[in-house]
């Protein structure tokens, strides 16, 4: 059995500036999340984690943080912030925050220092070089790399002032922070330490495996078609990001109990996550990899590929696998960065949304590791039906979609549809509370459109029906509390070639568990021996035997010699 809290948790995600709006500005906030706990605190997760509520200029919807130890007054201010754990704590909740030191704004006083002189002491607190050899400063191509950034364009930023170049690997309101500089750690320590000393529970790591970079700063692998290189060689899994998150542990968590810590990591690798997430290794404490949200992706980013269910589970169980012994994995369909996954691997129709949202909660949750549940993924919100990219908000889509069209040439109908399916936006349009105007999210026009679904999904008309997707994630999240062999059973992949059903087995000592979910719109029947007469747990439609009809889920239980 487990002495590690977190592996029988479950952890809520709140987007702050969509969940709930309290003072009639049209932004969520701070009292509209207070107001709201009793829903979470319903719902039976342990934990929430907020994306960042700290001060910004919100360039990147507050990834750009210009004060780590402010909150933003869009979102209240630290004695709401106060009011707000110590609210979460009283209802057994824990509550961490994300940590975004792989880069701040440029309107941080560190970096405002930085470029204010090329001899200024925080000058090396941030990535700056000369253009390219043989070029002049501030013309095309004078970039030190060719790196593209993740939001399109160039990842170098001319600052005339100086008359050299700044590193962002995201927007060029985010400079890279340079952590090669020990007086850059010292001091995103320190803050750490004061979070916590607050009452705060741990931390998200956004991007963590970014803030080791390979030295010398070398350019990328160009594709042809586009613009600018993929630079990721360059800064994922640098030679020192152990290193790192080792002397984070141990400046910051050492002696602590009760936290929790959990560290982004796009392209990580199994290998690399077990490193990361071994206990006696004292990194993090698990990872968020990103293969399996990437599975429907193919080889063109400007294309929209069918999911196939075995490429699926082939991830998934690659995971399982690579983490069984030690190393723990992280589960989730959807985040702030993520297109609802009722719309992506389910089916969102009217017939089939309910039923194909429960399917695959019970896929994920029932698998080994942590389970985060994305606000309004219990009441199977979907994607937003955008009209053009004049619906967008996102830094990221707007950004990808100028590149697309007005540097690569791609034709803009053909970029709308990919981003209609796989923009950040689509997670990020306000919680929906009730079928009131704005789906009782505010009194006034949010910030980014409502989907126009509210009055049919919303929390008040899910709480009241026993048979909604909210009811059933209750179901869900109270089987890993109670049943062992979810937190600690082994994990056996059953049907890897079959391109319908996804199925496993969780077996604890003498409980097994199966958990089969249906990933079309037929019937189809399982072929899996040994398991008539089995207790039924949990099903989202009637159950018959192993015959699983379109979009069903079963998970039955036996005791085994």
């Amino acid at each position: 059995m487990t002495d590690l809290w977190w592996k029988s948790a479950v952890v809520y995600q709140i987007y702050p500036r969509s969940f709930a709006d309290a003072d009639g500005d049209g932004m969520g906030d701070l009292r509209g999340i207070i107001d709201h706990l009793d829903h979470l605190a319903e719902l039976g997760v342990d934990v929430i984690w907020l994306s960042p509520i700290h001060k910004s200029p919100q360039d990147d919807n507050g990834y750009d943080i210009s004060d780590y130890q402010d909150i933003d007054p869009l979102f209240g201010d630290l004695a709401t912030f106060d009011e707000l754990m110590t609210a979460a704590h009283s209802r057994g909740l824990k509550l961490i925050m994300d940590l975004v030191v792989n880069h701040s704004s440029d309107e941080h006083p560190w970096f405002v220092e930085s470029r204010s002189s090329k001899d200024n002491p925080k000058r090396d607190w941030y990535w700056w070089r000369p253009a390219r050899d043989g070029m002049e400063a501030g013309t095309p191509g004078a970039e030190p790399t060719n790196w593209g950034s993740a939001f399109g364009g160039p990842a170098w930023e001319y600052d005339k002032e100086t008359g050299e170049y700044y590193l962002h690997l995201f927007s060029p309101k985010q400079p890279d922070l340079n952590w090669e500089n020990p007086e850059v750690r010292a001091a995103v320590y320190e803050m750490m330490r004061w979070w916590l000393d607050r009452g705060v529970d741990g931390f998200r790591m956004d991007v963590i495996n970014m803030i080791s970079k390979v030295l010398p700063l070398e350019d990328g692998r160009l594709t042809a078609g586009q613009a600018y290189a993929d630079g990721s060689a360059g800064y994922i899994n640098g030679p020192r990001n152990h290193e790192f998150l080792h002397e984070m542990y141990e400046q910051v968590f050492a002696g602590r109990e009760g936290l929790l810590t959990v560290g982004e990591m796009p392209g990580v690798t199994v290998d690399e996550a077990i490193r990361f997430t071994a206990q006696d290794r004292q990194e993090v404490d698990m990872v968020f990899q990103f293969d399996h949200v990437w599975a429907d992706r193919g080889g063109d980013p400007w294309r929209i590929f069918p999911l196939q269910l075995t490429v699926l589970k082939g991830i998934f169980g690659r995971w399982q696998a690579g983490l069984a012994e030690e190393g723990w994995n992280s589960l989730y369909w959807n985040n702030h960065d993520q297109p609802r996954v009722v719309s992506r691997y389910g089916d969102d129709s009217p017939e089939f949304r309910a039923a194909s949202a429960k399917m695959l909660g019970t896929v994920l949750h029932l698998h080994r590791g942590t389970p985060y549940v994305y606000q309004g993924e219990e009441l199977g919100m979907t994607n937003y039906p955008f009209a053009s990219i004049t619906d967008f908000r996102d830094i990221e889509a707007l950004g990808q979609f100028r590149q697309a069209t007005e540097i690569e040439g791609r034709e803009a109908a053909d970029v709308l549809t990919v981003l209609r399916a796989r923009g950040r936006d689509n997670a990020r349009t306000p919680m929906q509370w009730d079928d009131s105007p704005n789906g009782g999210f505010s009194t006034t026009t949010p910030w980014l459109a409502v989907n126009p679904n509210y009055p049919q999904i919303n929390a008040k008309a899910e709480r009241a029906d026993p048979d909604s997707v909210f009811h059933y994630y209750r179901q869900l999240i109270k089987l890993r509390h109670e049943e062992p062999a979810v937190v600690d059973g082994d994990f056996t992949m059953l049907l890897p070639n079959d391109e319908r059903l996804y199925a496993y087995t969780r077996r604890l000592n003498e409980t097994e568990l199966l958990v089969i979910g249906n990933f079309t719109g037929e019937t189809v029947e399982a072929e899996i021996d040994g398991w008539a007469g089995a207790e039924l747990v949990l099903s989202n439609l009637p159950a018959n035997g192993l015959t699983m009809a379109p979009w069903q889920t079963v998970v039955y239980r036996r005791a085994t010699t």
